[in-house]
């Protein structure tokens, strides 16, 4: 198979990462481009091993490949940056001179034996496996985001029991997305750990911080257990996502990945209602924490008993010590064996390189913003929601809760239209084939459907404002709202792949900045949105955001048309 049969299927193959070594000083080999073009060798993907090139000065450079994950749920193999974390430790192999084509491979080097098929390797679980799962990592995500917006129920009783404020009771909501927005800092533990020991610890401490919550006895209690809950839960989403790649080659996860997606989505979707039912048939605003607290120890067991390692690195590892152990040759090695990062430099690193991307890259602050409105948005509407449907139509709690049923209904409609997208993409490939002759993606591929759904956007919010008015059916602002999260999903999964494409070196990142961004856009907008609701008028707030969003609406179209130009001038983005 060819490169070009292999990209025609959507294949997630790679060159064999395979290793080269310098001999010292002059005489180090380098890869050339010549040579990896005529390499046709493609494997399952597998940690790579170092590659060893001499720079200007005579300074090797080592560039490591490990996986990172953001809190959205999206995952890349992120390649650190060689000039802050030489792995200097890497083991030898060698190109012999005058033949670039032909390595020498570390015999000793622990890999995949037989790819995907391997026993010890994720991707080779019974199909049931794998789908058990990404539902239970699913359920977890879902367990975490419903925990934001569940608590929105609580106002009415919670409010004169503890004596305080709407705005200052809304500090606890924006408190537990801003523990959220920490997320992808966490990430790097994942190289070290794997995934599971963060699936299971992210529980036990998410479970630990609901309990203060259920017996809070003032608000400053809430408040500060609330950011610990998020940011407990925010460790399972930072290396959740990973799982999906880690069971599951590119050709097959599309789905896998959709639904996978979704559960963020849909947790803060359904809390409200979720809530509400408790407030009318209990009373007590303290059994939905007690809900989230089972909720939550449920997904902990399911976790634990059917949930293993899928991390390929930290397997590798399990599987060169077996064979130590069998051999009694210590020689045998996985390359994550062999790496010298540590611990503090991995995490100052993942927190160094977001803030760099916000000042350095206008894409991708721009697309960070576009979706920090739009979840912003989506939090605002936790306080507008049931002003809006309480005073127009006379809704009680649980009422309210159904109102965002037309958000959810579009994300699942968004999800189901996730191969649709997919076509589009292979259809652009298409042309630029027949155009260049190139058969090659380009990460301004994935932006068609940020174009389609930021008019949606626009008109949904319209829709939404101007048929909010007693004379005016209660199901028609709701349609208006299920237009605007069509909208919304399509945006959301478009910038986040972008970001992925166009940041491929510095991917993880490239959605830790957004993450950052647009939790932090979230955790702001609750505070004056009810505020806002009140003094501008149902119509003209909803349509003031949407003149928001009109200003942004022209940029995905323009970096479509012009990512490319802007990206050879980027510091970190991909030029090809």
């Amino acid at each position: 198979m060819n490169e070009k049969e292999d990209l025609e299927k959507g294949g997630f193959n790679n060159p064999s990462p395979e290793k080269q070594s310098s001999t010292p000083s002059s005489e180090s080999a380098s890869i050339t481009e010549e040579s990896i073009k005529k390499s046709s060798k493609f494997e399952p993907i597998r940690p790579s091993t170092a590659i060893s090139t001499n720079r200007p000065g005579g300074r090797p450079s080592f560039n490591t490949l490990h996986r990172e994950r953001s809190n959205n749920g999206y995952g890349v193999d992120n390649l650190v940056d060689s000039d802050l974390e030489p792995d200097a430790t890497s083991p030898p192999a060698t190109l012999p001179k005058g033949d670039s084509t032909t390595e020498t491979i570390d015999p000793f080097e622990v890999t995949w034996t037989d790819g995907d098929l391997d026993p010890l390797n994720p991707r080779s679980m019974p199909s049931w496996r794998k789908w058990i799962i990404i539902a239970i990592t699913s359920i977890g995500s879902f367990c975490v985001t419903h925990g934001s917006a569940i608590y929105t129920a609580s106002y009415g009783p919670m409010i004169p029991e503890f004596n305080t404020t709407r705005l200052i009771a809304t500090l606890a909501l924006s408190s537990y997305v801003l523990g959220i927005a920490l997320g992808p800092f966490w990430s790097p533990l994942a190289e070290f750990y794997g995934r599971r020991p963060i699936y299971l610890a992210s529980f036990v401490a998410f479970i630990i911080f609901v309990l203060p919550s259920a017996l809070a006895k003032n608000i400053q209690t809430m408040i500060v257990v609330r950011f610990f809950q998020g940011l407990a839960g925010s460790a399972f989403l930072s290396v959740s996502g990973g799982t999906v790649s880690d069971l599951f080659t590119r050709d097959k996860m599309l789905m896998p990945m959709a639904v996978f997606s979704l559960s963020p989505f849909v947790g803060p979707s359904t809390g409200p209602f979720v809530g509400g039912l408790f407030i009318m048939y209990s009373g007590d605003w303290r059994w939905m924490h007690w809900y989230l607290m089972a909720l939550g120890g449920a997904t902990l067991l399911g976790l634990a008993l059917f949930v293993p390692e899928t991390y390929h690195p930290v397997l590798l590892a399990k599987k060169a010590k077996k064979i130590r152990e069998e051999t009694k040759d210590e020689r045998y090695y996985a390359p994550i064996e062999r790496s010298t990062r540590s611990i503090p430099v991995t995490v100052g690193l993942s927190l160094l390189r977001p803030f760099q991307i916000l000042m350095h890259e206008p894409m991708a602050v721009i697309l960070n913003v576009y979706t920090a409105v739009l979840l912003g948005l989506l939090y605002l509407f936790f306080g507008a929601f049931p002003l809006i449907f309480t005073t127009n139509h006379g809704f009680n709690l649980w009422q309210v809760g159904l109102t965002f049923t037309g958000l959810l209904v579009s994300m699942v409609i968004a999800c189901a239209l996730t191969p649709v997208w997919d076509r589009v993409r292979r259809s652009l490939r298409g042309k630029r084939l027949r155009k260049t002759g190139e058969l090659k993606d380009e990460p301004e591929d994935q932006l068609p459907q940020v174009i389609f759904g930021a008019p949606l956007i626009t008109g949904g919010l319209f829709w939404f404002g101007f048929t909010s008015t007693p004379d005016i059916h209660w199901i028609v602002p709701i349609i208006g709202s299920a237009v605007f999260g069509l909208g919304m999903s399509f945006a959301f999964t478009g910038v986040f792949t972008f970001l992925v494409a166009a940041y491929p070196r510095y991917a993880a990142s490239a959605l830790a900045s957004n993450a950052l961004v647009r939790c932090s856009f979230a955790a702001a907008f609750p505070l004056f949105g009810y505020q806002m609701y009140e003094k501008l008028g149902f119509q003209w707030a909803t349509g003031l955001l949407a003149f928001v969003t009109l200003a942004l609406l022209p940029f995905p179209y323009i970096f479509f048309r012009y990512g490319k130009k802007i990206r050879v001038r980027s510091r970190f983005a991909t030029t090809s």
